[in-house]
């Protein structure tokens, strides 16, 4: 197992390198171009994400869409991911996370707009959608699309399922002193009532959840800046400076270059948001809108949340506080930075990290059942939901060196069938985008009957 595990963990190292940075941010960069700078249409995806269309087709609200995808994809990756890149780059790799959320919008944008247009309607009368039959319908490549739902329902018991629940066990163990074993019951349970009424029940608590879990971390965060408001800007100098200059982290221990910088601070970033992964279209394609773009719309701005905002305001707190100097590594680095917050600062940030895993649990469910779906038919929803509540329990008590190591890969190679089948339906991203938005039409509705499926 420990050799197995050194492999893993190697094939993982090297994917998540330089080849995911050069596909996923190149990607990022190409659409961006290609959709004329979609990021300045920032304000009205906004505004559509709180706005209920009343002629429109699907499960959920758009908004319900937009909170199940931020509640997978706001998790743990937003505090222990950036203090970690930070920890390694120095504070420049801040600034290379929030250039990677800026430009990641268009991808993400681009994933909900195909999610939308190629969604089909299944047997029972609720809407399937995402990369696998974007690739299936869109370009025709069934065997590609087996793969990206393969990769998908293995990353989804890993990264989306026994990694966070190992990791809130730990928290509420180190913070509370609760046996690891308690926290996992209770967590298994509170899951189970939740997925079991799904994905409406899941939409309905991320709805309420996520603006809560987001907004009281952020509270948190913006309390320790105005503690040391008067060092704000010479942090945000550092930032910059380093991001291309680079700057020791750990006091000299680890001499950060400018190359650290950008590769932590966007790998970190793409972990994060999870543009190009092709996980967030597989509940975009659930959202009730009535032309694809607008749901497209929606969709980027979870990366504007994510990202550009709660990474970017986390790489504040850790520059600002010093706390990247300490020594320490991932989450301990932000526990530190809390710490400034007299009594309840580690309070404040174990019931944040809580909540972001709690829901981030909720979300891969989603998608990890849209993903077995696909291979298998709906007749496997009930034992699937069952394995779920089940792995959550497991993940909460038992070491998991390769289950991280094998989410992490599979998490990876989910990335490179989407990332083809964004740039192979680039011409249908420019063209739907044209008839709707840069026309002036946002308010048409699409007329393109959802492919019926009987699974």
């Amino acid at each position: 197992m420990e050799n197995l595990n050194a492999i893993v963990g190697q094939i993982s190292g090297f994917l998540w390198g330089w080849p995911l940075i050069i596909c996923l941010l190149g990607t990022h960069i190409f659409l961006t171009f290609r959709l004329r700078f979609i990021q300045r249409y920032i304000g009205k995806a906004i505004k559509l994400s709180v706005t209920k269309d009343e002629m429109s087709s699907g499960d959920v609200s758009q908004f319900a869409a937009l909170a199940t995808a931020l509640a997978a994809t706001i998790g743990t990756g937003n505090i222990v991911g950036v203090a970690t890149a930070i920890s390694i780059g120095g504070p420049g790799a801040v600034l290379w996370t929030w250039l990677t959320g800026v430009f990641g919008i268009s991808t993400k944008y681009a994933e909900g707009l195909l999610a939308v247009k190629y969604r089909v309607r299944t047997k029972d009368g609720t809407m399937a959608g995402g990369p696998m039959y974007v690739i299936e319908h869109g370009m025709g490549k069934k065997w590609l699309a087996v793969m990206f739902a393969l990769f998908t329902s293995i990353a989804a018991f890993g990264i989306g399922n026994m990694v966070q629940a190992n990791s809130m066990a730990a928290m509420v163990n180190d913070t509370f002193g609760v046996p690891v074993w308690i926290t996992g019951a209770i967590s298994a349970v509170l899951v189970a009532a939740v997925i079991f009424g799904g994905v409406q029940s899941i939409a309905k608590v991320c709805n309420v959840l996520v603006p809560f879990m987001a907004l009281f971390y952020v509270v948190g965060c913006l309390i320790i800046l105005a503690m040391g408001y008067e060092t704000i800007p010479a942090s945000i100098s550092l930032i910059f400076r380093s991001a291309f200059t680079g700057q020791a982290a750990m006091g000299g221990f680890v001499g950060s270059t400018m190359m650290m910088a950008l590769r932590f601070g966007v790998a970190r970033g793409l972990f994060s948001n999870e543009s190009g992964l092709g996980s967030a279209p597989i509940v975009a394609a659930a959202a009730q809108t009535r032309n694809p773009v607008r749901q497209a719309l929606v969709s980027g701005s979870a990366t504007f949340w994510d990202t550009v905002i709660i990474c970017a305001i986390t790489g504040l707190v850790l520059t600002n506080t010093g706390a990247w100097q300490s020594g320490l590594n991932g989450g301990l680095v932000t526990k530190q930075a809390f710490e400034t917050i007299p009594v309840i600062g580690p309070l404040v940030l174990t019931i944040g990290l809580v909540s972001f895993v709690f829901s981030t649990i909720l979300g891969w469910s989603y998608y990890g059942e849209k993903a077995v779906e696909y291979l298998l038919g709906s007749g496997v929803t009930k034992a699937y939901r069952s394995l779920w509540v089940l792995f959550v329990f497991l993940g909460s008590i038992f070491s998991l060196d390769l289950v991280w190591n094998l989410s992490d890969l599979m998490n990876g190679l989910m990335a490179l069938p989407n990332l083809i089948s964004l740039l192979a339906l680039s011409g249908v991203l420019v063209s739907e985008t044209k008839k709707y938005l840069w026309d002036d039409n946002m308010d048409a509705v699409d007329e393109t009957e959802a492919i019926v499926i009987n699974k």
